[in-house]
């Protein structure tokens, strides 16, 4: 039977339009997933008749959701006209506030950056880091507006955004909290006050969830069933994403992996006092290297062949591998990523968490690094934001009910 069959009776005005708008849906979702798609393709593919799909497509392509971009010869039968999603349709924009960087771009609708700014993060206090996320986004949008100036386009069109930050964002209380490494962020009104400056709609999620949505779009977690990132850096997180969805728990907690405690030398700490960049600074100077130490730096060495910080690197590995067992028995991941900025030395740490993981547990998840690197945050921030806005032009474009 005929998608449009299945529908409402057309009798009346009403259901006729619903009728439209998701055979027009339909016809859209299915073109984002083929990318291009002739309309006998199209009849094929979603069961509508070719009279229904050539109106739709009419009506999409009058919308300016849509647009012919070829042509497809046959070996018999007649020249087919080729359709895809026009991506300039409408822009998302993603931010990404981590403690040293703060990255921020402009995709269209087909994911693509038109424009982006990463600018170092030198604000000691909530208004001042505010600021600097304001005027960077204002910025990026500009550049968008010069990089899509010749194509006709309307390139202000910023339909969405979504902002990547540690911590969890208290809807109720309309602030981030646990976001121990920004000092002040968490102040409730601040993200208010950005889409006040900005004047388009944003959510705010944590960084991990997003690197973890991230990967799996765009990056080494692509066709999991289950995906858990590890996101290692001045903090320690996890994103967890099942069927390519987000696993948040039941108050946006789940994957905060840093508060489990873990046994100090002196007294209990928690798991991200063991396992992130901080760390293998201070476990250099133990084994002792002196100086002036970053974990770059270290691993730097330990590349090099220095002997402490050969052994601080281990030790991380070994540590980190606790965190792998941890997610391992809980999630049963078919990947775990290893991300952030010690996770860009996955190449020194994957035999240390590997030879560890075998004396903690018979379990075995593939391992590794992430694909995208600094970028994992910020393009989960895209993606989501992505699936927003598209329901959001649709709706604005189309009339759709």
């Amino acid at each position: 039977m005929p998608a449009s069959d299945a529908m409402d009776p057309p009798d009346q005005p009403w259901s006729r339009q619903r009728l439209r708008s998701a055979n027009e849906r339909l016809l859209l979702d299915r073109l984002r997933i083929l990318g291009t798609a002739s309309r006998a393709q199209l009849a094929r593919e979603t069961g509508l008749s070719k009279p229904t799909v050539s109106s739709a497509l009419a009506s999409l392509e009058a919308a300016g959701l849509v647009r012919k971009v070829g042509t497809h010869v046959p070996e018999r039968g007649r020249t087919a006209v080729l359709y895809a999603p026009d991506p300039a349709a409408g822009y998302v924009l993603g931010v990404d506030v981590g403690r040293g960087w703060l990255r921020v771009a402009v995709a269209d609708l087909a994911g693509t950056l038109v424009a982006r700014a990463d600018v170092r993060n030198r604000a000691r206090g909530s208004d001042a880091l505010a600021d600097l996320v304001a005027s960077s986004a204002r910025q990026v949008v500009a550049n968008a507006r010069q990089v899509v100036a010749n194509s006709g386009v309307d390139p202000s069109e910023v339909v969405h955004g979504v902002v990547g930050t540690p911590g969890v964002y208290d809807e109720r209380q309309r602030r981030v909290r646990y976001a121990m490494h920004l000092p002040s962020w968490g102040r409730a009104g601040l993200l208010d006050r950005l889409r006040e400056e900005l004047g388009v709609p944003l959510e705010v999620h944590n960084d991990a969830n997003l690197a973890a949505l991230g990967e799996y779009t765009y990056g080494v977690g692509a066709g999991s069933r289950l995906v858990a990132y590890i996101l290692i850096g001045t903090g320690l997180g996890m994103g967890v994403v099942s069927e390519g969805r987000l696993f948040t728990g039941a108050h946006g907690l789940a994957g905060e992996i840093g508060f489990l405690p873990w046994p100090g030398q002196r007294k209990p700490e928690r798991l991200e006092d063991a396992v992130s960049g901080v760390a293998v600074v201070e476990a250099a100077r133990r084994f002792g290297m002196s100086g002036q130490l970053t974990a770059k730096s270290v691993f730097d060495a330990a590349r090099r062949g220095d002997t402490a910080a050969r052994q601080a690197v281990r030790l991380e590995g070994e540590r980190i591998a606790h965190t792998v067992a941890a997610a391992a028995a809980v999630l049963d991941p078919d990947l775990v990523v290893l991300g952030g900025g010690v996770g860009h030395s996955v190449d020194l740490l994957l035999g240390p968490v590997r030879d560890q993981l075998r004396t903690l547990t018979p379990l075995r998840p593939k391992i590794a690094p992430s694909r995208l690197g600094e970028d994992a945050v910020l393009l989960g921030a895209v993606a989501t934001a992505l699936g927003t806005a598209r329901e959001k032009v649709f709706e604005r474009r189309s009339g759709g009910a």
